[in-house]
């Protein structure tokens, strides 16, 4: 249930096409702060689109080499520590913030991220096909969420990620989550204190 199929654009397309660019500049070595700026003449939301799918992919692997070692009895609460509790809210059947151990938290997410990703409503395939007038919103609510799996993981389990070797890994895609989020101004600086 944690490994999702990752979702994929559709070649020929300008979002595949931006994808590809976003790809080739972090594989190229290039620096990390300069691979997150909006490509001259690109569309803020396309390239928003783009990375929060790619985020998702990446962040739904990483918590998939630990949850074997996040349950209920090591992780009752979902939490970055001593100071920080995510409660889940979805207002469909959590209406109010409520306090879940992380891994029931995680998959709520994870499925929750994939029913607003697969929304052709929200996230449209076709480029005739506009964004919602309040996509940077759902946008920014997503990679906040997604910013705690962070948090839980480098908190909790990072022990796991040192004994697996992929600390180099997963520093990198927080790295690039990173300054993806901060140079967009997509998750409040309030937010990302636990890190």
């Amino acid at each position: 249930k944690t490994f999702r199929p990752k979702r994929k654009f559709e070649p020929g397309t300008q979002r595949f096409e931006l994808h590809k660019r976003a790809q080739a500049s972090l594989n190229s070595g290039l620096d990390l702060k300069a691979a997150v700026q909006l490509p001259s003449g690109e569309d803020q939301n396309d390239w928003v689109a783009v990375h929060v799918v790619d985020f998702f992919n990446r962040i739904n692997l990483i918590y998939g080499t630990i949850c074997e070692f996040c349950t209920e009895k090591t992780c009752p609460v979902m939490s970055g520590g001593p100071k920080y509790e995510y409660r889940w809210q979805d207002d469909l059947k959590y209406k109010k913030p409520t306090a879940l151990p992380a891994p029931q938290y995680m998959n709520l997410l994870m499925d929750w991220i994939e029913m607003q990703i697969n929304n052709e409503n929200i996230f449209p395939t076709r480029v005739s096909v506009p964004f919602p007038k309040n996509f940077l919103q759902i946008c920014k609510k997503i990679l906040c969420r997604l910013f705690r799996v962070f948090v839980h993981v480098y908190i909790h389990h990072f022990d796991r990620i040192i004994l697996m070797g992929a600390e180099a890994h997963i520093n990198t895609c927080y790295k690039h989550f990173y300054y993806f989020v901060t140079e967009l101004n997509l998750i409040d600086r309030k937010e990302l204190e636990p890190l």
